[in-house]
């Protein structure tokens, strides 16, 4: 008995075999004749049992299953047809290489680049028009049809950030990661002789050959750096974005490992410990930052916001008056001292507004006031003379203005304004 089901299941497993040549030498004879409807069905028929063939029989299957999806998307160019191609490509990469072989690989070559030159331009272009909700669908399809190009994961995983989609770039980001990411290339770039710009020259041969004619000149070969603590960092951005604060320090803490001296990531960590109420550490981290780099005015700016949100206002102002005497066309740090400055004024107007019976009391307290705009007008001044059509400097210089009688120069910044609505 015994014998006879191994007899059965020998007999059983020689038909499916045969049934799926059949079925994959339809679906190739449909190809031949772009009949792509056909060659889905035979290839559909086929699918369910491919696992249990050989492998030269797989990495054929795998190569037509390919072909006709990427050839049913030349008039359905659908996720669905994309993604099938995809796979299957990828599929036969595999099963070739564990065979040693290429042949079918090689066939698929001229198709796959095909489409990822397609789906490429078409996510560049949407990525380019800030068109991210698009750029981040179209980008990780060009990564699905070629799993081993992962740079477009990583294209992919900052469209979905700058989408504010933080569930998708964490996902992304968090594979670049696991896969050990890095993103390091190597650049061949010369001189054009003609125009006098650097131009990346795709391949050393290339380079060597076009130097050699005379058109380029001071060849440079470099290796870019890692980007595998940014791809650490933006998880960790990420969580910070999510508000998971015990993520997004225990995110930030690996990224610190791998780029120890980033001072934004140590400003990210001193942000979060505050708000959990752990003012030592932030202490610790501020400290760290401003030893690291003494001299980055962007540090000191960061560091009066940090502070100004905490409501240590006096703090936040020598943070802000340090980063202008770093760089004095800082023009956001003008705008932010200012506007630290006027915080006293809410305390301005409560007391003249109790003081409306007291006539001598309120013309002291306008007085204060009149002052405290007039102490901040040289600083948003300077903010409208490095970016004039700011309309929010604007309308605090026009306010500004009004409200200390300087009437000429308010009728200026009111013109101004009129011209930038």
């Amino acid at each position: 008995m015994k014998k006879q089901f191994l007899l059965l299941a020998a007999l059983f497993l020689c038909l499916t075999t045969y049934a799926q040549k059949d079925e994959i030498k339809a679906a190739e004879k449909a190809i031949k004749k772009n009949d792509y409807a056909t060659a889905a069905a035979e290839i559909t028929k086929a699918d369910g049992l491919i696992s249990g063939t050989d492998d030269k029989t797989k990495a054929k299957f795998y190569y037509l299953k390919g072909e006709t999806f990427a050839g049913l998307a030349k008039t359905d160019p659908s996720k669905e047809n994309y993604t099938k191609a995809g796979e299957a490509f990828n599929a036969l990469f595999d099963v070739e290489q564990e065979m040693g072989t290429t042949k079918y690989t090689e066939l698929a070559g001229p198709t796959l680049n095909t489409m990822v030159s397609e789906i490429s331009a078409q996510g560049i272009k949407s990525y380019q028009d800030k068109n991210y909700a698009d750029a981040k669908e179209q980008l990780y399809q060009v990564y699905a049809l070629n799993e081993r190009d992962t740079v477009f994961l990583e294209y992919a995983a900052n469209a979905a950030y700058l989408d504010q989609d933080f569930d998708l770039a964490l996902e992304h980001f968090s594979s670049l990661r696991d896969l050990g990411y890095t993103g390091i290339t190597t650049e061949y770039t010369a001189v054009n002789s003609e125009t006098g710009e650097r131009e990346n020259m795709g391949s050393q041969t290339n380079m060597d050959l076009m130097v050699k004619a005379g058109n380029y000149k001071e060849p440079i070969v470099r290796t870019t750096e890692s980007k595998q603590p940014s791809v650490i960092k933006n998880i960790a951005f990420i969580y910070v974005e999510k508000g998971d604060t015990d993520k997004a320090i225990e995110a930030v803490k690996e990224a610190r490992k791998v780029a120890p001296d980033d001072v934004n990531l140590i400003l990210t960590e001193a942000n979060l410990q505050i708000k959990l109420g752990n003012k030592d550490e932030f202490a610790k981290l501020m400290n760290e930052a401003v030893a690291l780099d003494p001299n980055n005015a962007a540090l000191y700016f960061n560091l009066g916001v940090i502070s100004g949100e905490q409501g240590e206002t006096e703090k936040a102002k020598d943070y802000y008056e340090k980063c202008i005497s770093l760089d004095p066309n800082y023009v956001d740090a003008y705008i932010n001292l200012g506007s630290t400055i006027l915080e006293s004024d809410k305390l301005l107007v409560e007391e003249m507004n109790k003081s409306l019976n007291d006539f001598k009391k309120y013309d002291e307290v306008k007085a204060k006031q009149v002052d405290l705009y007039k102490e901040v007008i040289p600083l948003y001044e300077k903010a409208f003379e490095l970016r004039p059509d700011d309309i929010d400097t604007v309308r605090t210089l026009m306010s500004l203005y009004e409200n200390t009688g300087m009437d000429d120069k308010f009728q200026t910044m009111r013109a101004k304004y009129d011209s930038l609505k």
